[in-house]
């Protein structure tokens, strides 16, 4: 099974250290395997294990749903990708998975179904510290991810996809992640949550990168809400507020105040579409002081383009025509004689963070790399 390689800085933000090799197993669910269900395995599993999920038996799944404290765990779906739908089961009231445990990876997975009576039933529910998702899918629950806070937890989710989460209430989201250390969302897709937002972080430091957060036909409030601030970096993503939504503003950054530490918004070469056609698309709270940094942004549709009045904006194209390839369909791609190819500027990097866009977004959840180093405005360099 391919692995996804982190670059240093979150690798070792993420700290998950696999256990001696010689105690390492490989757990194998699915029909005629030792284990009929995932958690059969999870429930055997000792830390460093790898649980491999034969995606052919996703008959047996609905419904298996559990929580568990061991530590070091990797859980993958193979021979595509494993789907366990809740099927009106919960794990202590709360998730298809609740992981108490440290060091957790998961990947090609899709969790679907999860609903209780607190409105808050997710796909997973990160209680431990330190989890990677890569190549999931979370669709039809009222959470997709809910992670706890854990101040020595770094969340990293990546080349994903979320769709339809939220209980309609407004406090349940696509990914709802609290108090962590960091949080790294790149190359995922969220889409049309249910009232709530497609992406919600009350992390220290927070990398959201190269990502699609398109709001499309749903009822979604914010595409991106960071309410406590934090170091924020926002690089290469696209941000589209569809016409049903229940909020004006795109990206909100530190309106619920109490904010976090060092909060400072980096938000470059990003592609703002608002097509409720009112509202910020970056709506930056009172309590914010340090000036936001809006460079090479590509915007269109909002009736401001960054709502703090001391923010830096520098070289972004605002324009009621930016040529997008095909709006209509959510490609903002830009075409040959769009003005935003010639407006951006290389930028440069902000506490020793590069702010170079080095990829761009390919649906679905998918990058490619990008050969500008952002002179073109938006997320796009091609």
């Amino acid at each position: 099974m391919k692995r996804t390689t982190l670059v240093p800085s979150i690798a070792a933000a993420l700290s998950v250290a696999a256990a001696p090799a010689a105690q390492a197993r490989v757990l194998h669910v699915g029909p005629g395997q030792q284990y009929r269900k995932p958690c059969q395995a999870i429930a055997a599993a000792r830390p460093g294990d790898e649980i491999q999920i034969d995606a052919r038996g996703n008959r047996l799944y609905g419904g298996d749903v559990c929580a568990w404290s061991t530590n070091h765990l990797t859980i993958v779906g193979v021979h595509g990708r494993a789907h366990i739908d809740a099927a009106g089961q919960s794990s202590e009231g709360k998730a298809i998975w609740v992981i108490a445990g440290n060091d957790t990876t998961i990947e090609n997975i899709e969790f679907s179904g999860a609903r209780v009576p607190d409105q808050n039933g997710a796909g997973i529910r990160q209680e431990g510290a330190n989890l990677l998702v890569e190549h999931c899918y979370f669709h039809d629950n009222q959470e997709g991810i809910l992670a706890a806070d854990n101040p020595a937890s770094s969340i990293v989710i990546d080349s994903s996809v979320f769709a339809r989460n939220g209980a309609g209430d407004g406090f349940s989201h696509n990914i709802y992640i609290n108090h962590v250390r960091s949080f790294t969302l790149r190359y995922s897709y969220s889409t049309d949550a249910r009232v709530g937002h497609l992406v919600k972080s009350r992390a220290l430091r927070n990398y959201i990168l190269y990502d699609r957060l398109t709001g499309e036909h749903g009822t979604a409030s914010y595409e991106l809400d960071l309410p406590n601030g934090g170091l924020s970096y926002v690089i290469g993503t696209v941000l589209q507020q569809g016409s049903r939504t229940q909020n004006p503003n795109v990206l909100a950054y530190g309106e619920e105040g109490d904010l976090n530490p060092d909060s400072h918004l980096y938000a470059v070469n990003d592609t703002f579409v608002n097509d409720l056609h009112r509202g910020a698309a970056i709506f930056v709270g009172s309590q914010v002081t340090q000036p936001v940094l809006a460079e090479n942004d590509v915007s269109t549709g909002s009736t401001a383009f960054v709502s703090q009045a001391e923010s830096h904006t520098r070289h972004d194209c605002i324009t009621s025509h930016p040529g997008f390839v095909d709006a209509a369909h959510y490609d903002y791609r830009l075409n040959a004689t769009s003005p935003c190819r010639r407006a951006g500027i290389r930028p440069g990097s902000a506490d020793a963070y590069s702010l170079v866009p080095r990829f761009q977004y390919v649906q679905v959840a998918k990058h490619a790399t990008r050969i500008d180093g952002g002179t073109i405005a938006g997320a796009f360099g091609g």
